[in-house]
C-alpha cells in the first residue's frame, strides 16, 4: 500500500506542480498579498490587484492609487490577451504651456516636478476596476485586506524605502514625510516599524464603496483641493476631471522574434513598440552564436536600441490626440532598412529617426522619465496571467499626498517644450491627454503557441532596454528568466551608452570602445519581474538588484542571490 501511495504521488506531482500559481513582485510582503488571494481561490487578476495595493503601502515611493498603471491580462481558456490603459491624464485646463512660468519661460524638469501642476488624474484604481470586471473572481473588497492590514498594523521600513527617503524625499510635503521620520526629522532606519492610519482608512473606504468613491464626492474634492492649493506649481484640476476619467481598452500590440510572438502595451506607452523594434532589428544577427559574453552582441544591442529610441522619441504619443504610425514603425521592410544601418564592426556616427510609412512630421521629444515605478507578474492555477507595470513617476511622485497616499507627477512625462522649428511635438501637453510612457508589460508566446514568459520592468526609459535584453537572454541565450533579468544592461537611448557598473559589462568596456562605442560606467537602479513556463511548470524571476521575490501560492519563496548594495542605489 505504501508503494502504491508513493507511485501515485510520483505520477501526480507534475500535475500539482503545473497547477501552482506564482507571484513575482518587488517586495515580499506585496507578493504575499498576491499569494493570499491565490490560496483563497482568486484569479491572477485578483492576486495582481492585491499585490498592487500592498505595494502602495510598503513601496510608496514607486506606485499607488495616486498614480497609474498598464495591465496585460492573458485568458488561458481563450488564449487571448487584453490590455488596460490606466495611464494618468492631464486636466482639461492644461495647455501646451502648462509648464511655463509667469514670464513665459519653460520650467526645468526638476522645477516642474514638485507640487500640483505635475499631478495627472490618477488612473490606477480605474484600471484595477476594469481588470477586475474582466478577470476577477473574488469580491472587490477582499482584495484590499492585505494592504489595509499592512497600513493599519504596520510594516518594517525596507532598505530600498530607507534609501529613497534619504535621497529623494526632499520635495515631499512635511506632513507626509513625518510618517517616515524620527522626531528630529531624520528618515526612519531600516527595520523601523511604521503604520499609516490615514491610508488604511482611505483603503477601507474604497474597498467598501468601490472605485467611484475615489473619483467623485468628498475624496475627489480633497484631491483637487490638494493639487490646486499646492504651495508650489498649483494646478487647475477640477472634480469633473476626476469624474470623467476612464480606464481604456487598447489594442494589444504584437510582433515576432525568431518564431516567438511578443505582445505588449501600445500607445500611449512607447514601451511595446520600441521593444519590438529593437528585437526585429537584431533578428538578422546570430545573437545565439555570439553569446552573452561577446562584446559584439552588446554593441549590436546598443545600436539597435539607438535606432528604436530615436523613432520612439519622435513619433509616439497618446493615439487619441496624435497620429502614431504603428504599422509603419513595425513594417518588416522598414525595420530591415533600419537594421541595415547597424554594423558589427563599428558604431554609427550619428543616429536619427527614420521615416516609416504614415509618419507625420514631428519634433524630437524632450521629456525626462525617472525611476519611481514597479512591476509585477502573476500566473494562477488555471494558467491565466496578469502582467502589470504601475507608477507614481518620480520617487514619491509630486511630493503631495492625500490621506497618506502619494500623488503622481506623471505630467512631467510630457514634453515641456511643445514645439521646435515650427513643428508640434507628438508628446506635448494637451487637456485630457495621457503622457507617453516607457512601461512595457509583455507576454510572449513560444513557437508552440503557448505562453512562454510574462515580464515587465521599472526604471523610466531603461524599462524598454531591460525587457528587450531579458528577451534576448531567454530566447537567444537560453537563460532562465532569473538569469536573464540578472544580466547587466548596456543602455543606449542615444549616442552615449551606459554600461551597468558592477556587472559582466565592466570587462567589455575596452572592447566596446574599440568598436567605436561611447561608453560610461554607472549603476542603473534596475528592477524587473517575470513568470515563465519551463517544461510545463510555472516559475519566475525577480531582480537581484531589488528586494523582489518569486513566491508560489503556498508562500514558498525562491532563493535569489542579491547583487549590489541596495541602500546606495542612485535611483528607484
Amino acid at each position: 500500500m505504501k508503494k502504491l501511495f508513493l507511485l501515485l504521488a510520483f505520477l501526480f506531482t507534475p500535475i500539482f506542480a503545473q497547477a501552482q500559481g506564482v507571484v513575482s513582485a518587488a517586495d515580499p510582503r506585496a507578493a504575499a498579498a498576491g499569494t493570499e488571494m491565490l490560496r483563497a481561490g482568486g484569479s491572477a487578476t485578483d492576486a495582481a490587484i492585491a499585490t498592487m495595493l500592498a505595494l502602495n503601502v510598503v513601496e510608496p515611493q514607486s506606485s499607488g492609487i495616486g498614480g497609474g498603471s498598464f495591465i496585460l491580462q492573458y485568458n488561458a481558456r481563450t488564449n487571448r490577451i487584453t490590455t488596460v490603459d490606466g495611464r494618468e491624464a492631464a486636466p482639461m485646463a492644461a495647455t501646451d504651456r502648462w509648464f511655463f512660468d509667469l514670464e513665459g519661460k519653460p520650467l526645468s524638469h526638476a522645477a516642474a516636478v514638485p507640487g500640483g501642476r505635475s499631478v495627472g488624474v490618477p488612473g490606477a484604481l480605474r484600471a484595477m476596476a476594469l481588470a477586475h470586471k474582466r478577470g476577477g473572481k473574488l469580491p472587490w473588497a477582499r482584495l484590499f485586506a492585505p494592504a489595509i492590514r499592512l497600513a493599519s498594523q504596520g510594516f518594517d521600513v525596507s532598505p530600498r524605502l530607507n534609501n529613497a527617503l534619504i535621497q529623494f524625499s526632499g520635495h515631499v510635503d512635511p506632513a507626509y514625510r513625518a510618517l517616515y521620520s524620527t522626531p528630529d526629522g531624520k528618515p526612519l532606519a531600516v527595520g523601523t516599524h511604521v503604520t499609516n492610519p490615514e491610508q488604511a482608512a482611505l483603503l477601507r473606504r474604497v474597498a467598501k464603496l468601490g472605485p467611484d468613491s475615489f473619483y467623485v464626492g468628498p475624496q475627489a474634492q480633497k484631491l483637487v483641493a490638494a493639487v490646486n492649493g499646492a504651495a508650489r506649481n498649483p494646478s487647475k484640476m477640477t472634480t469633473g476631471d476626476l469624474a470623467a476619467y476612464a480606464a481604456k481598452d487598447r489594442p494589444v500590440l504584437c510582433g515576432s522574434y525568431r518564431g516567438y510572438k511578443i505582445c505588449s502595451m501600445g500607445p500611449p506607452s512607447s514601451g511595446g513598440v520600441t521593444v519590438l523594434m529593437i528585437l526585429a532589428q537584431l533578428e538578422r544577427f546570430d545573437m545565439a552564436k555570439l553569446g552573452k559574453d561577446n562584446p559584439v552582441a552588446w554593441h549590436l544591442f546598443a545600436e539597435s536600441s539607438r535606432l528604436a529610441y530615436a523613432d520612439r522619441d519622435l513619433y509616439v504619443g497618446d493615439p487619441d490626440y496624435v497620429k502614431v504610425p504603428l504599422a509603419g514603425l513595425l513594417d518588416r521592410t522598414y525595420l530591415a532598412s533600419r537594421s541595415a544601418l547597424i554594423s558589427p564592426d563599428s558604431t554609427m556616427p550619428k543616429v536619427a529617426a527614420g521615416t516609416p510609412v504614415g509618419a507625420p512630421a514631428r519634433v524630437r521629444a524632450q521629456s525626462q522619465e525617472v525611476h519611481g515605478t514597479t512591476s509585477l507578474s502573476v500566473v494562477d492555477t488555471a494558467g491565466n496571467i496578469a502582467q502589470v507595470t504601475t507608477t507614481v513617476e518620480s520617487p514619491f511622485g509630486s511630493g503631495l499626498a492625500v490621506d497618506g497616499t502619494i500623488l503622481n507627477n506623471e505630467l512631467t512625462d510630457f514634453d515641456i517644450m511643445p514645439e521646435k522649428d515650427g513643428w508640434l511635438a507628438a508628446n506635448r501637453v494637451e487637456g485630457g491627454k495621457r503622457p507617453r510612457s516607457s512601461m512595457a508589460p509583455t507576454i510572449v508566446y513560444g513557437p508552440d503557441g503557448k505562453v512562454r514568459i510574462a515580464i515587465g520592468a521599472a526604471g523610466g526609459s531603461t524599462i524598454i532596454a531591460q525587457v528587450a535584453k531579458a528577451l534576448v537572454g531567454v530566447i537567444d541565450w537560453k537563460l532562465s528568466a532569473q538569469d536573464a533579468i540578472g544580466l547587466g544592461l548596456l543602455y543606449a537611448p542615444g549616442q552615449v551608452a551606459v554600461a551597468e557598473k558592477g556587472t559582466q559589462l565592466d570587462a567589455m568596456i575596452p572592447a566596446l570602445l574599440g568598436l567605436g562605442e561611447k561608453v560610461q560606467s554607472a549603476p542603473l537602479g534596475l528592477k524587473a519581474n517575470a513568470v515563465e513556463r519551463v517544461k510545463g511548470r510555472w516559475t519566475g524571476g525577480a531582480d537581484p538588484r531589488s528586494e523582489g521575490v518569486v513566491m508560489d501560492q503556498q508562500g514558498r519563496t525562491t532563493v535569489i542571490k542579491r547583487v549590489g548594495a541596495q541602500p546606495n542605489r542612485p535611483s528607484e
